[in-house]
């Protein structure tokens, strides 16, 4: 499984993106920020609610120099045809990874062998391919894109200011910490 501060193994997977289908090469990406949202399933419940959502910030994602993927072990006909048939699936503008051998899903250790699915885990990738972010949790609970968008301003902001850490909650215009020193104000 991929750890916190280690590079990511490069990978290609396919993926259906604007009505195509596409090869997606990780290392094509790098100098971008990129977060993967690992999901169980195309046509289940919470799944299309959580891609709704982060589509609805996909601008916020795209302005800070991230791409955002879903990824599932569905085919990537699978999602071309649950794009075709949801309405909130409709909405997303980025790509839905195809994982259908799990092969993706178990490097960053949400696949479920029992069940050939993944659990839910959001994984934040810096511009040289080092996790900095990971978050697994069990199926029935949805995630927040709102969070996730927090998420990756606060690790583009330490990226970019050594030294500095974010508190709880911290967003960006909030103030930051220096360890061993007093809080310091950002404007």
């Amino acid at each position: 499984m991929v750890e916190i501060d280690t590079k990511v193994v490069d990978f290609v997977v396919e993926a259906f993106h604007n009505e195509e289908i596409k090869t997606i090469k990780l290392s094509d990406y790098k100098g971008k920020w990129i977060v993967l949202i690992f999901y169980p399933g195309d046509f289940t419940f919470i799944c299309p609610t959580e891609l709704e959502e982060a589509a609805q910030y996909y601008d916020q994602f795209v302005a800070l120099g991230a791409e955002v993927f879903g990824v599932s072990t569905d085919s990537k006909w699978v999602h071309k045809a649950w794009h075709d048939e949801s309405e909130a699936i409709k909405k997303v503008q980025y790509p839905l990874i195809a994982d259908p051998n799990g092969n993706l899903s178990r490097q960053f250790g949400v696949y479920i062998e029992a069940d050939g699915v993944a659990r839910r885990g959001t994984f934040i990738i810096d511009p040289e391919g080092v996790l900095k972010t990971l978050e697994i949790h069990n199926n029935s609970i949805g995630r927040n894109a709102k969070e996730m968008l927090r998420k990756l301003q606060a690790a583009i902001f330490v990226s970019q200011n050594d030294g500095e850490v974010c508190p709880a909650s911290w967003e960006p215009g909030k103030d930051t910490l220096q360890p061993g020193l007093a809080l310091v104000g950002k404007i």
